[in-house]
């Protein structure tokens, strides 16, 4: 395809701006990343129900003149666990760590995936009760995560760490010996792309996996919203794990 794709540094007054011109200019769409995903909101003409509800954007398309804003990081982290892990999250219980942004993503995600509990483990439950409002129909718990979490970790189906604390902590958040072989732990972060909650779901004999998987996948809907094709999944998986091997040297 005769498509480029660059990387622009914008300063967030010039926000607004910026996304007009690069529309005005002819551009197909844009990816949103930290610190701008909530601000560019005010710029679109429409939000997608996923981008109202996650409240924030990583995905711009531009469609007969008028911007429309996606979230693409809860359908990507839903395809990973469906097609790569061969898991289907309907019917889940699941345990969601931390209450930012990806948590929210995630758990609007997999609550349209049709997970059946979801249990927000956080530091402040009450910032993590504002995700209730993304978990749609699945039953909605929140626990603090140090408060004794393992009746909560012990019965999930599906583990998903959604805190950028993985990168930098030696011992996983929650207890490990609470972690069932039979859950699928995901952890988000994906540089490095083994943390120590991997690490020791993996011990305990469960599946787990880094954030590589939805990073990918989210990237494929954006490239499948301004392209109408099917992105080529394994080549962006190699360009990616290359990276990464750059990374870890």
């Amino acid at each position: 395809m005769d498509w480029v794709y660059l990387s622009f540094g914008v300063l967030s007054e010039e926000l607004p701006l910026a996304i007009r011109g690069l529309a005005a200019a002819g551009v197909r769409g844009m990816n949103v990343t930290m610190p701008h995903k909530v601000a560019a909101m005010e710029v679109m003409d429409h939000l997608t129900p996923q981008a109202r509800t996650i409240g924030a954007l990583n995905t711009i398309e531009v469609l007969d003149g008028e911007l429309i804003g996606h979230n693409t990081d809860g359908d990507g982290l839903v395809r990973f666990i469906l097609q790569d892990l061969g898991v289907d999250p309907a019917g889940c219980k699941v345990v969601v760590l931390g209450s930012g942004g990806s948590a929210r993503a995630a758990v609007s995600g997999l609550a349209s995936a049709g997970v059946s509990e979801i249990c927000v483990l956080a530091r402040n439950v009450n910032v993590a009760e504002l995700l209730r409002a993304a978990a749609g129909n699945a039953a909605f718990t929140t626990a603090p995560i140090d408060d004794d979490p393992d009746e909560w970790v012990g019965a999930a189906d599906l583990i998903v760490h959604a805190t950028p604390v993985g990168q930098q902590m030696e011992e996983p958040l929650i207890p490990a010996e609470a972690i069932s072989k039979d859950t699928v732990v995901v952890d988000l972060v994906y540089k490095p792309p083994v943390t120590p909650l991997i690490e020791a779901a993996r011990a305990r004999g469960a599946i787990a996996h880094s954030g590589l998987g939805m990073l990918l996948h989210q990237a494929a809907l954006s490239f499948e919203i301004w392209t109408g094709v099917q992105p080529p999944i394994e080549a962006m998986s190699a360009a990616a794990l290359l990276e990464l091997a750059h990374f870890e040297k």
